[in-house]
């Protein structure tokens, strides 16, 4: 993706890892470089020289290459968390805002998969983009680790505050597996089925079906479903064990959650 200043680049990493990187007049921002050998090689061929690293949550397949791309390029700034096991130059959180390549970032908490799970959010084009991290995926929720499902149901919420248009830039290639899911539980809704059939030909192509915006999660979603569910999806939950009334939307969510588990 590209904007008239900057380009968006997705790098793939281990198995279904995408590192983001921001570039702009030959610097990038790279976030969540679980892995390092790819970021540098990616960044030396291009001769484009890395001013900072954004890290959104502590796992290892987020931070694991942070140390490595320090020793590397010793002027790069490290911006996470306290608790994000990294050596961060800056530290941020909920609130937190600095500048970066004409950007201005804001730090949102968006805990639920971990406790200290933050999200990046700026401006570009005139579009709100979110560095999501494991919060939120492509038809899909990231699991629930060291946070709550209280504070995943939270920051759905809260996502659901921003305009139609914004766009969201998760960490991993989950897409078929959670549209497979999306449709057991809404098998009528055409929206899903035609996602899934435009994702399957980009990963045929070996293309990102990344990123992907606010308005089609709606759509697509069953976790941004279950604030305001159809009869379908009530029904396929209620057949498959939800006990909860349709207007108690965080147990719904909280029941999609654990059913995504077992699927």
């Amino acid at each position: 993706m590209t904007t008239p200043t900057h380009r968006l680049h997705a790098i793939k990493a281990f198995d279904d890892n995408y590192i983001w990187l921001i570039i702009k007049d030959q610097q990038a921002i790279i976030i969540d470089p679980g892995q390092d050998t790819a970021v540098s090689d990616y960044l030396d061929d291009r001769q484009i020289n890395p001013v900072a690293i954004l890290i959104t949550h502590h796992h290892d397949d987020h931070i694991g290459g942070v140390a490595a791309l320090r020793k590397r390029y010793p002027d790069i700034t490290v911006y996470a968390h306290n608790n994000h096991n990294v050596n961060a130059d800056t530290l941020v959180d909920e609130g937190s805002i600095f500048h970066l390549l004409n950007l201005d970032f804001q730090v949102w908490q968006t805990a639920g998969h971990t406790d200290t799970h933050l999200s990046y959010l700026c401006q570009m084009a005139g579009r709100t983009q979110v560095f999501c991290g494991d919060t939120l995926f492509k038809a899909g929720c990231g699991r629930i680790f060291t946070g709550t499902i209280e504070q995943m149901y939270d920051s759905f919420a809260r996502y659901q505050t921003l305009p139609d248009d914004t766009i969201f830039y998760p960490a991993h290639e989950y897409t078929l597996s959670n549209l497979k899911f999306a449709q057991f539980l809404e098998p009528s809704n055409t929206d899903i089925a035609k996602q899934m059939i435009d994702d399957a030909q980009l990963r045929a192509d070996d293309l990102p079906t990344l990123p992907t915006t606010l308005a089609n999660e709606k759509k697509i979603n069953p976790f941004f479903a279950a604030f305001n569910p159809s009869d379908e999806l009530l029904h396929q939950a209620k057949q498959n064990g939800f006990l909860g009334h349709a207007d108690d939307y965080l147990a719904l969510f909280a029941f999609l959650r654990e059913l995504k588990n077992r699927f």
